[in-house]
């Protein structure tokens, strides 16, 4: 029996068909460690594991790569708020820098492979911090600025939706602009409520 998959962008369930036949290369979006995480936060792995094995189960060989979100998360999905690394070291009354920050960082990493040992979740490939590629966000910055799919404003980076006219293809249709402007928070300086922000400064880190 194939192994189906929903596709979100044709709306169907199709056979899947790796694109290496050797390997499947799966991503797995790790936690923002700055505090403990909660089991809530753990359903996704959960998920993510049994992906892992279904596909293992079939036959093929996976490479699963996970990443450690360990800068620039703000508290709010709407490009505001503190940045959840930040908020971490003031709660744990801890000077903000960026030593003290991969500190933090690896110490809730640590308690992250724990949970996920005792919850019997395979560990995938890493994980990779974020703080480790900030040149290679750098450089991809620059390219989408040359490219003209950037602009900036006082509080950071934002990525111009305007330019790209099968942005948000995923959703299936237009939406209502309610729908559109539901998590976007209001700011003046952006050229359209949906772009969002690549980069936000922060004056705070030492």
């Amino acid at each position: 029996m194939p192994l189906k998959f929903y596709n979100t962008l044709t709306r169907e369930k199709e056979v899947f068909t790796p694109i290496n036949q050797d390997e499947v290369r799966m991503y797995t979006c790790g936690p923002t460690v700055y505090d403990f995480v909660h089991i809530g936060n753990l359903r996704s792995y959960f998920f993510a594991d049994i992906l892992r094995r279904t596909l293992e189960y079939s036959g093929l060989k996976v490479k699963q790569v996970m990443n450690i979100t360990d800068i620039g998360h703000l508290s709010s999905d709407a490009d505001s708020g503190e940045d959840k690394m930040t908020k971490g070291l003031l709660r744990e009354g801890k000077e903000l820098t960026l030593k003290n920050m991969r500190t933090l960082a690896e110490f809730y990493t640590e308690r992250f492979k724990e949970n996920l040992q005792e919850l019997n979740i395979q560990m995938p490939e890493g994980p990779y911090f974020a703080s480790d590629y900030v040149k290679e966000d750098i450089e991809l910055l620059q390219k989408l600025e040359t490219k003209g799919y950037s602009y900036k404003t006082s509080d950071g980076i934002y990525f111009d939706t305007e330019n790209m006219p099968d942005y948000g293809i995923l959703w299936g249709g237009k939406r209502t602009v309610d729908e559109k402007h539901a998590r976007i928070a209001e700011n003046s300086e952006k050229k359209n409520p949906e772009d969002f922000a690549l980069w936000k400064f922060n004056s705070q880190i030492g």
